[in-house]
């Protein structure tokens, strides 16, 4: 018997020491070819902006090129789902949020996935919300906002929202909106955010609730869209002359950020994992990528070590669900 025992702790010993010596192997062989960084949306939009900014660097982190791929639909799904497809050997990497791998599997059927199938290595950086409209909405802020949705629904013509599809984040804070307001609301779905707003700028649609940018800014100030109110704490810097939410009375509890960062299925091998976290720890501190960031309006997130990444990605996901319950979104 305790020969046996010796034996299978020699062969526990050697299957450890094989799996240690693979685990380095990985960390020392990986990358050895280009990354692909996964944009779950169209080329032109926030998201595609973001990325552009950062794969530079992080390709100069890892010693590889960072090559980034768009692909929209289904609010991002149909990229999250290809990422889970792909092998988990961290050449896929998935830039993404809450709206593409939390809010997605809870209000689109289709949707197979779950948020705990992907690990969040770093976030990257955190957007301010607008409610923006089209140029001629006759309302500059929440109250105005408030009054006038009651005022089209009683006469059988509800707003509209324009979303970046099902279960993104734009198409829970509308549908959270109308709840608020205990008013109906539209929802149009788009394959991005280009798309939605190039309808919005020709009044096919009256709102889009979405990130803050220098883009959004530049239209507003050629008089193609209008700024009606921000979902921040505080008035933002730059765009001073628009209210918050907070300051109205029917919309005074409605405050949301929206934060992006870097993914990987949860089973990539956890020395492949360190590799790409370290090289986009890195990058956040690239006075090219802080600088381009900032420009789009973007906040540079605080480097997460992996253990608060993990338990920030948890919390968003305990939020978003409770919400879902809230406004009794049903998987469509």
């Amino acid at each position: 018997m305790k020969t046996l025992l010796r034996r299978a702790s020699l062969k526990t010993g050697l299957a450890l020491a094989a799996l240690t010596l693979t685990g380095a192997s990985w960390a020392q062989s990986f990358p050895q070819r280009p990354v692909t960084l996964m944009v779950p949306y169209p080329a032109g939009g926030v998201s595609d902006v973001i990325a552009r900014t950062v794969n530079t660097a992080l390709g100069k982190h890892l010693g590889q090129p960072v090559v980034v791929e768009n692909l929209g639909g289904v609010s991002g799904a149909i990229a999250a789902q290809k990422t889970l497809s792909a092998p988990a050997d961290g050449y896929l990497l998935f830039q993404g949020s809450p709206n593409e791998l939390i809010l997605s599997p809870l209000a689109n059927a289709a949707v197979k996935f779950k948020s705990e199938d992907f690990r969040l290595l770093q976030m990257i950086s955190v957007a301010p919300l607008a409610v923006i409209a089209r140029a001629d909405l006759p309302v500059s802020n929440g109250d105005e906002l408030a009054a006038y949705a009651t005022r089209m629904a009683r006469e059988g013509r509800p707003l509209t929202y324009a979303s970046v599809g099902p279960g993104s984040f734009y198409h829970f804070m509308g549908e959270h909106m109308s709840h608020t307001l205990g008013v109906p609301m539209t929802h149009v779905p788009y394959k991005g955010g280009a798309p939605a707003f190039t309808d919005l700028m020709g009044g096919q649609v009256d709102l889009f609730i979405t990130v803050f940018g220098k883009a959004q800014l530049e239209m507003a100030q050629q008089g193609r869209l209008k700024f009606v109110a921000t979902l921040s704490e505080e008035r933002l810097e730059g765009l001073k002359q628009v209210p918050t939410l907070r300051e109205s009375r029917a919309l005074k509890d409605f405050s949301y950020k929206l934060w992006t960062g870097y993914f990987v299925r949860k089973d990539t091998p956890e020395p492949i994992v360190q590799t790409l976290y370290k090289a986009l720890t890195a990058t956040l501190s690239d006075p090219a990528v802080r600088a381009g960031l900032e420009a789009q309006s973007q906040q540079v997130s605080r480097p997460l070590s992996l253990q608060e990444a993990a338990q920030a990605y948890a919390d968003g996901t305990a939020q978003f669900r409770a919400l879902a319950k809230t406004i009794q979104l049903q998987p469509q």
